[in-house]
């Protein structure tokens, strides 16, 4: 090997590197364990030492020194399935944004466009514009975008003129939707860097409008949502005095009663007779020493408050029904003039209080505030007199003067202003002190820290242009973490154990050296994947395993080679150079191929499955050069040194040996047993299907761990009677289910999940005896009962996965099609490559549908099933142009030859690589199967029989297809002059 000193200058710089970027995650870990050893499970004494260490020296190399936050910056960063935390896409409502760029617009034409668009999405690939220009043109008539009703407002003066024609008009809408997005973007991005979590990750999602937050290790996940989803729409509202609304309520009451009356008889058998002893008697004007039983369906849900700024107390569980009441076009009209546009609110509920507060505010026509957060300029969380947080706020110039004259106004009419935050009046105070000047003012509301933390937060960072839908969302629990890393850790040594122990018993000292290269290799992953600041996941260690087992087939061909050359008589050193040599083309291929699914794995998978496909490539290229280079070096230092070296033990010498099959004559055979299996999986397919997760359908998985053994049938059971539909699964032990319901699947508000975990708890508590709600959705380290894990995907992006999953297993097969075209300059060799990969995905999908209801493991498929099928087909490639990378090779050594000939002689020559590969690999992936964890079983399980299968159809199907092909086109006219003895003789 030529240039030995620069690739040992280039493996000692490589390595050191590795090392120095290892060695950060290292002393990251040695820190956080003593803060858990000082903090003893105090969170706030552990965050609090580990922030006093932010700007202090923990770290130093002599050259250089780190304080905690740069060593956690440079440490390796964890997945939310091995640290917990939070991992959501959030939805911006173009929807919304085009309402406030159209200025609210009433036009008819307008809203039904937006609402014809919003139905299409639920089946479209278009981004939501798009649909909404169609829809528009579909129903416009005379109508123009550049109405006056429309996008020809003031904010858009300058930009749109009145003269403008849609096609003008449609490019600035879409580049205001595009900044409108950007604005939202940096939003979340100063929201979450204010929140303080440890390596968060945010990224915009192509022009979908969609945003990917994850934030792995953040100890507040619902804290962390609910900021996530924030508006920070901060309103300024006049408050109207209670006594002004004591004869609408009575008068709305009898109007409803009426409205109503059909249902009384029902609602009297079924309503508390209580009622009565709590209503609001003196705010309604009735007798407050009546007896009557008589049903209100108004008066019987208010409650009189003691706060004189509000007109009634509500339950919580009553808020949307009282509201919808309220805002009734009949009941409405029941209002005086002057308070015709009232505002209808509900205050901040207390904690542990089942009562809440209900505003009216003065209104207007537009329903627009008089005073909104735009002013601000500034927010801070602080203290008031009583210790109690608070948060202080600067307006701007224009803020500063209407507040002035909002606050004089309050003082005058001895009045109140609410402080109204996403449509929650988080306090109402009066103006004792005259009229407020200068824009400075601070809002208080019964806050906990956090939530004023937070507010001040969304304040300062501003408020979005439109909601955010979370559209899919994972939340792990650390206890699951700790468990995934445990698992992952023993699934990795053991595989490691074994394919070193394999290694050395199969090639001797040769076997050694290859582990040493290997043990290297890996050192070199993790600190690629620590300097790039690459996330590692669950199936991410997959990806690192899998490579180790594949890493090996370098090492293989190689060693391989070199004992053919010794078998053909030639001296060590010559085999070596020519082994090395012959090997490395074979080499190239296969991971080039493995390398292009891995690729556009990357590029359409999401999370733990770009983590997967990112150890995956960085993997193959270090497997490729410490195979080709440092296995090398040694193998080439012990020869020159002792001048002999065996490349087998006494047990594998005559392992594979003088191997002649002729396996083209089994082809027909391998051709019905493959046509039978296909039938038998596409039979199944279309009567049993696939069991398909959230990722492809839509809907909420719940992973939910129980004391002792449950029934999953039972517990189906008792939950359809909740969600109407339910379905409950063994995952892993009998004491865990993985629970799944399409229950309110369009439906994305935070207040939705909470009402379903809240009636899950309700639903398991007789499984769950003693356990309360806080305890069942807890985040505590340890946790082994109650709620583990969270995942949810909205129908419209799950049709998003299934598609962009189909384009991704068709573009791989494309590419590789491409690709051995090009390599190997005959369309027979790609034909054969390509069907034999269709063979194997159709096995193995019909392998998941024959089996996945008896399997005491989940086999649903989800991205990572499709992150298995894309591996499938590189492995399947990887054995089959290894073997056409030998007939190519035996087809211009060997001229005198018949070409079924060369494809036996081939096929047999590369047998004990294909073998030795493939008994590596599965050996190596049946420890993942059975150590790795059971949320990465199925996963496992996929890849067997894909390695299986692969093996086989790289045999008797890619390469015969490819036979017949050349025999019946065009070639065979080029081999017909090649070819001596006919098939029919040679056998």
């Amino acid at each position: 090997m030529q240039n030995k000193g620069l690739v040992k200058l280039f493996a000692i710089l490589f390595g050191l590197v590795s090392i120095y970027q290892l060695s950060f995650t290292f002393k990251a870990n040695s820190i956080d364990d003593q803060a858990a050893a000082y903090a003893n499970g105090d969170e706030v004494k552990e965050r609090k030492y580990l922030d006093s260490l932010d700007n202090e020296e923990v770290y130093n190399l002599g050259v250089a020194s780190y304080n905690y936050s740069e060593v956690k910056e440079n440490a390796m960063n964890l997945g939310l399935d091995l640290k917990g935390g939070v991992s959501v896409i959030l939805q911006i409502s173009v929807k919304d944004i085009l309402k406030g760029l159209a200025n609210y617009s009433k036009d008819p034409v307008f809203n039904q466009a937006l609402e014809n668009a919003a139905e299409v999405q639920k089946n479209s690939q278009n981004t939501f514009v798009e649909d909404f220009f169609l829809e528009f043109d579909k129903i416009k008539g005379d109508t123009k975008l550049a109405s006056p009703d429309i996008f020809y407002t003031r904010a858009l003066d300058g930009e749109i003129e009145g003269s403008m024609t849609d096609s003008e008009v449609k490019p600035i809408i879409e580049r205001k939707i595009d900044e409108s997005i950007v604005s939202a973007f940096e939003v979340l991005r100063k929201r979450i860097d204010e929140f303080g979590v440890t390596s968060p990750s945010i990224q915009r999602l192509g022009n979908t409008g969609r945003i990917l937050v994850e934030l792995p290790g953040v100890k507040d996940k619902e804290r962390a949502l609910k900021l996530l989803q924030s508006t920070a729409q901060l309103e300024f509202w006049e408050v109207s005095k209670r006594d002004l609304f004591g004869q609408f309520l009575f008068d709305a009451n009898n109007l409803l009663k009426e409205l109503e009356a059909p249902k009384t008889e029902e609602v009297a058998e079924t309503e508390s007779q209580d009622s009565e002893d709590t209503a609001i008697e003196d705010l309604l004007g009735a007798d407050p020493d009546s007896t009557s039983t008589e049903i209100n369906p108004l008066r019987d849900l208010l409650f009189q408050s003691q706060n004189p700024a509000t007109i009634a107390m509500v339950n919580l569980r009553d808020r949307e029904k009282v509201l919808g009441y309220l805002n009734m076009p009949q009941v409405r009209s029941l209002l005086p003039g002057e308070q015709r546009f009232t505002k209808f609110a509900f205050g901040k509920p207390a904690k542990d209080s089942e009562v809440v507060e209900l505003y009216a505010l003065d209104g207007n026509r537009d329903n627009v505030p008089q005073l909104s957060g735009a002013v601000v300029t500034d927010a801070r969380q602080e203290y008031d007199p009583m210790g109690k947080p608070t948060v202080s706020m600067v307006m701007n110039s224009k803020g500063a003067k209407i507040w002035e004259e909002m606050t004089g106004k309050a003082f005058t009419e001895g009045s109140n202003i609410a402080i109204v935050l996403d449509n929650v009046v988080y306090s109402a105070p009066g103006v004792s002190t005259g009229a407020i000047s200068g824009g400075n003012s601070s809002i208080s509301g019964n806050f906990t820290l956090n939530e004023a933390t937070d507010l001040a937060n969304v304040l300062r960072a501003g408020k979005l242009p439109a909601s955010a839908d979370i559209i899919q969302g994972e939340v792990v629990g650390p206890s699951l973490g700790q468990e995934a890393i445990e698992s992952g850790q023993n699934s990795f040594l053991i595989a490691l154990a074994l394919v070193l122990v394999w290694m050395f018993l199969y090639y001797g000292k040769a076997g050694l050296f290859a582990d040493i290269a290997m043990i290297f290799n890996i050192v070199l992953i993790f600190g690629v994947l620590s300097g790039l600041g690459a996330v590692l996941t669950l199936p991410g260690i997959a990806g690192i395993v899998l490579t180790i087992g594949m890493s090996v087939d370098a090492n293989v061909l190689i060693f391989e080679r070199i004992r053919e050359e010794i078998a053909k008589g030639k001296g060590l050193k010559e085999s070596i150079n020519d082994g090395f040599s012959n090997a490395l083309s074979s080499i190239l291929d296969a991971n080039i191929t493995t390398g292009l699914t891995a690729l556009i794995l990357f590029i359409f998978g999401t999370g733990p499955i770009k983590g997967f496909a990112t150890t995956l490539l960085i993997g193959i290229a270090t497997s490729l050069f410490t195979a080709i280079f440092i296995t090398r070096l040694f193998v080439d230092w012990y020869a020159n040194k002792n001048g002999n070296l065996d490349f087998s033990t006494a047990i594998t010498k005559n392992l594979f040996r003088n191997i002649n099959i002729n396996f083209l004559k089994k082809r027909k055979v391998a051709y019905i047993i493959s046509t039978v299996a296909i039938l038998v999986s596409l039979g199944s397919l279309f009567t049993n299907g696939l069991d398909q997760g959230v990722d492809f359908v839509g809907g909420r998985t719940y992973q939910v761990r129980f004391a002792e053994p449950v029934s999953a049938n039972e517990i189906s059971e008792t939950l359809a009677d909740a969600f109407g539909s339910a379905e409950a699964k063994t995952f892993g032990n009998a004491n865990q289910l993985k629970i799944t319901t399409k229950y309110k699947v369009n439906e994305t508000d935070n207040a939705i999940d909470e009402e379903i975990r809240n009636t899950l708890y309700t639903e398991l508590q007789p499984y769950m005896p003693g356990l309360t709600y806080d305890e069942f959705i807890s985040d505590d380290q340890g946790k082994t009962v109650g709620l583990m894990k969270y995942y949810k995907v909205s129908p419209t992006i799950a049709d998003d996965i299934k598609k962009s999953s189909i384009w991704a297993i068709f573009g791989s097969l494309v590419v590789v099609f491409l690709y051995i075209l090009i390599r190997f300059k005959r369309w027979q060799f790609s034909l054969g490559a390509v069907a034999a990969v269709f063979h194997d995905v159709l096995i193995l999908l019909g392998v998941f549908s024959l089996t996945y209801k008896y399997m005491p493991f989940s086999m649903e498929i989800d991205q990572a099933f499709i992150a298995a099928i894309l591996t499938v087909i590189g492995y399947s490639l990887n054995d089959t142009v290894v073997v056409f990378d030998r007939i190519r090779e035996f087809f211009n050594e060997h001229t005198s030859w018949p070409f079924n000939k060369v494809i036996n002689v081939s096929l047999s020559s590369t047998l004990s690589r294909t073998l030795n590969t493939s008994l590596t690999t599965l050996v190596v992936l049946l420890s993942i199967f059975i150590f790795g964890g059971d949320s990465i079983r199925g996963f496992m399980f996929a890849l067997i029989v894909g390695v299986i299968v692969g093996t086989y159809s790289s045999l008797f199907i890619a390469t015969p297809l490819m036979y017949d092909a050349v025999k019946k086109g065009d070639a065979a006219n080029a081999l017909k002059e090649k070819e001596k003895v006919e098939e029919a003789e040679i056998a």
